[in-house]
């Protein structure tokens, strides 16, 4: 279909064949796979943020009758730690897995086995979550892990939504269609702990409540994909390669000019970001004061920003002509504003002459502003220009790569700013740490042209 007539119709005017009417029929199933893509990821997040809030309870519902010390202990705290990173590892293996075999089997039913398995997953979840009792503390903790591992699993599909974008959109368009995968998290993310605390609220008595509704949205979202989506993965792009596992990808990915200083410029951001995110809850605990139900309505928030940052300004400014580069340069510079002046704030609630509760709340919620903008500028545009600047054939596994690379991230993240969070008394290295790596992806942009 892409290619011209054959010569023996090379007599007719060039008018009669047009090519611009070659892609007629694709663009409206683009238009669908875009839509269906930001309602697959927008579900999928909200399930997501349902059940992370209630992670922190596991500790002391299924802990302290399991071990000694209980959820406060020591133990308690590693046995946390890896039902957190858990789902982060799988993202890791598993994406370009995912993005690999979408290069081969198609993007549609690698989309809808994740989906699948999200249902089966939270309703795993909401099963654990409803054991109660001392007898089946051990059996609900194993069934947490394995619903928080096949939860990694299924969700590593993201890479497969941004190839169906990469698929469906032009390159010049891409970093806008990017964004709507942004713009979903971001929405998924406010509403999802709203969901959970509603469910809670319906059903005062059930803990496993919220994994029930989390698995009756993603059941949701596939039966909208079952209908809806088409398939974007064109036959003439279809990888050739029979082996799901190929780590030496990464190297070769890595090593690729135009692709691998993007990857690292990526990893580096989003660690910077995981660092913030892990710890923020404790630097308003010893800050503000903050009790979970404030920190939850400023999780929310946070949401909010991102969903109104990547589905309104970014489209706008996009509109406007801004390329990615642009957008990745005022990216970074927000991320070292808002990590620096995060850092600020527990330096300054540190000292003895401290200022009004109201004033670090401001200051406070103008660094995360910030820092919550410079990520949401910088994540579509990174990867609409690693999308554009690999092969066609390999769209699926080099943004896996890259998905794997920040689900690294996430897990390395976290562990590194928590262990750095109480070695000063202002809190502040984790933010230090933060913005010294993003000093470094400056030093890495002018190379990225």
């Amino acid at each position: 279909m892409e290619h011209p007539e054959p010569a023996s119709f090379s007599a007719q005017p060039s008018a009669s064949v047009p090519p611009p009417l070659v892609p007629e029929a694709p663009k409206r199933s683009s238009h669908a796979a875009l839509l269906i893509v930001f309602l697959v990821v927008f579900i999928d997040l909200l399930g997501f943020g349902i059940v992370l809030p209630l992670l922190p309870r596991y500790a002391k519902v299924f802990l302290n009758d399991l071990i000694p010390g209980g959820g406060g202990s020591a133990l308690g705290g590693v046995i946390m730690g890896l039902l957190y990173s858990s789902f982060s590892v799988m993202q890791f293996i598993f994406a370009p897995v995912w993005g690999r075999l979408s290069d081969r089997a198609g993007r549609r039913p690698i989309l809808l086995l994740g989906l699948a398995g999200s249902v089966v997953f939270y309703a795993l979840f909401g099963i654990a979550s409803g054991l109660g009792g001392a007898e089946h503390q051990a059996l609900a903790l194993v069934l947490l892990f394995v619903a928080r591992i096949g939860q990694g699993i299924s969700g590593a599909t993201i890479a497969t939504a941004q190839a169906v974008i990469a698929d469906s959109t032009t390159p010049e368009r891409r970093s806008r269609g990017m964004a709507l995968v942004g713009a979903a998290f971001g929405i998924g993310f406010t509403f999802g702990p709203l969901f959970g605390a509603l469910a809670i609220y319906l059903w005062p008595g059930s803990l496993g409540a919220p994994g029930y509704v989390a698995a009756g949205l993603s059941l949701i979202a596939l039966l909208l994909g079952l209908r809806l989506l088409p398939e974007t993965l064109r036959p003439d792009s279809t990888g050739h390669g029979r082996r799901a596992f190929r780590w030496d990808e990464l190297e070769t990915a890595l090593k690729t000019p135009a692709v691998g200083l993007l990857i690292i410029t990526f990893f580096l951001a989003t660690f910077a970001f995981a660092n913030f995110e892990a710890t923020l809850s404790l630097l308003t605990l010893d800050t503000l004061q903050y009790t979970e139900k404030e920190n939850f309505w400023l999780f929310a928030y946070i949401g909010l920003t991102l969903m109104l940052a990547q589905g309104g300004l970014y489209q706008m400014l996009a509109r406007r002509g801004v390329t990615e580069l642009t957008f990745m340069t005022m990216g970074v510079a927000l991320l070292i504003l808002g990590l620096g002046g995060l850092g600020g704030v527990g330096v300054i609630s540190s000292l003895e002459e401290k200022l009004s509760h109201d004033t670090l709340l401001t200051w406070m919620l103008l660094a995360i502003t910030l820092a919550v903008t410079g990520f949401a500028f910088l994540t579509p545009s990174a990867q609409a220009l690693i999308s554009r600047r690999s092969d066609p054939a390999k769209q699926g596994e080099i943004l896996g790569i890259n998905q794997s690379a920040a689900a690294l991230a996430r897990i390395l993240g976290p562990a590194i700013g928590l262990s750095l969070y109480n070695v000063l008394p202002s809190h502040s290295l984790p933010y230090a740490v933060a913005t010294v790596l993003l000093l470094v992806v400056v030093l890495i942009l002018p190379r990225l042209r």
